[in-house]
């Protein structure tokens, strides 16, 4: 076999992108891509002895206890997916809307919010909300465009707000405490929430006409209205529980996902909902989406053993390092990377090759891990909406009307991509807003 250490690193991690951009293009999934990159690096540069190496690092990350939290919340949203529990918590937060202009949009913001807090799951939560909240906004004579930014970007506030699961593999690739990840990112997701808030007030306040008042608004009786605040009793339930015990050191995010996914499945029994057709629906989705994650994992966590035995990751730190000897010009560049990457990678994917790579880096430069994984997960919000792979996009797509092309919605998802930069943008200069518990 062609020996091809004698390449050098330089040139041998061009040739690993290459192949790797080179077999992505032929639509082979990128678990596969990276499997079989990998397989090729780890025989041509080492030869048959260095695979046992790369099992054994495989091996060190699908067997980390806190990587059971994942199929957890995953089963979460699966069951929520299933239930009429994200129905009634939108029909419960026609309380908040009142006689605002912009306040249905608003209310879907705030089911946005809950949702995120109870799953971490995005693609559940723009289907729900595409179904429950696009067809009300546009009956409301809502611009539509608005009604399109305000469903992808609040379905993908889960990448932010805990329980994340963007987070949680951030955590194991970088090694830190997905609790204080938890902690770290609630002030920033509730702030790019408030950003959306405000943005949807200051359209419905300035153009009135694209975020109407809804004409029906007699005032409901107190029968109703308790009626209605049923809907938030159970949800508020769960997430107080999952979020209370992690922050209340009362249990791990392992054990937290495990009382969550009891809380949901206790929900629907109370509801009358529960039956084991739901549950064995929500469970084969959670082994399908569980699978994709472990493959993309194993295959990535392959790649970057193979290139950190090839001395590839100091190769990268030393380029890095050498853009700048400012470390906020360094931090930007990796920003960008990221970017650029979540225009065409799946998160998993950016996450279990980039984050081995950037985590020492960044933790050199003299910045908290912390910090960096609260950026990442912007920047991965970002990337949910970015054209021209942004999977939102596709996730509304599925339910919206047919009359919504994908370029609708892409051009509509342009002022909040915006306000997630601002976000971006202010942790970037005001870590506190991340750190304020540390």
């Amino acid at each position: 076999m062609f020996d091809l250490s004698a390449l050098g690193i330089g040139p041998g991690s061009l040739l690993m992108f290459g192949m790797l951009l080179t077999l992505l293009l032929t639509g082979l999934p990128l678990a596969f891509v990276t499997i079989l990159v990998a397989l090729f690096f780890a025989l041509g540069w080492f030869g048959p002895e260095a695979v046992p190496i790369v099992t054994t690092r495989i091996y060190s990350f699908i067997t980390q206890y806190v990587f059971v939290a994942v199929p957890m919340f995953v089963l979460m949203a699966s069951i929520l997916d299933r239930s009429g529990i994200a129905r009634d918590l939108f029909d419960a937060m026609r309380l908040v809307a009142g006689r605002l202009h912009g306040g249905v949009g608003v209310q879907t913001l705030l089911v946005a919010v809950v949702l995120a807090a109870m799953s971490g799951i995005i693609g559940g939560e723009i289907v729900l909300l595409g179904l429950l909240a696009l067809p009300q906004m546009l009956r409301l004579g809502y611009d539509r465009r608005l009604a399109i930014g305000i469903i992808c970007a609040g379905g993908a506030l889960g990448t932010m707000i805990p329980p994340s699961i963007v987070l949680i593999i951030f955590g194991l690739s970088a090694n830190v405490s997905i609790g204080d990840l938890f902690t770290a990112s609630f002030v920033p997701g509730v702030m790019l929430a408030t950003l959306y808030a405000c943005y949807v007030l200051v359209i419905g306040y300035f153009f009135p006409d694209k975020a109407p008042v809804p004409e029906e608004q007699e005032e409901l009786p107190m029968v109703r209205k308790l009626a209605l605040l049923k809907g938030l009793i159970l949800p508020l339930m769960v997430v107080v529980f999952v979020l209370g015990s992690i922050y209340g050191g009362i249990a791990s995010v392992t054990e937290a996902s495990a009382i969550g996914v009891v809380g949901v499945v206790l929900s629907t029994v109370i509801r009358g909902e529960f039956s084991l057709k739901m549950l064995s629906g929500a469970a084969m989705q959670t082994l399908r989406t569980c699978g994709m994650i472990v493959w993309i994992g194993v295959g990535a966590t392959a790649l970057i053993g193979v290139y950190n035995l090839m001395g590839g990751i100091d190769f990268i730190k030393q380029l890095l390092l050498g853009v700048s000897d400012t470390p906020i010009i360094v931090l930007l560049v990796m920003m960008l990377i990221l970017a650029v990457l979540g225009m065409f990678l799946d998160w998993v994917g950016i996450a279990l090759l980039t984050i081995p790579i950037f985590a020492p880096i960044v933790v050199e430069l003299g910045y908290d891990p912390i910090w960096f994984g609260v950026l990442f997960a912007l920047n991965m919000q970002i990337s949910f909406l970015s054209p021209p792979f942004g999977p939102a996009a596709f996730y509304l797509k599925s339910v919206a009307p047919p009359n919504i092309t994908l370029g609708t919605i892409f051009v509509s998802l342009l002022p909040f991509i915006g306000l997630q930069i601002i976000a971006l943008a202010l942790v970037i200069i005001f870590p506190e807003i991340a750190l304020w518990s540390r």
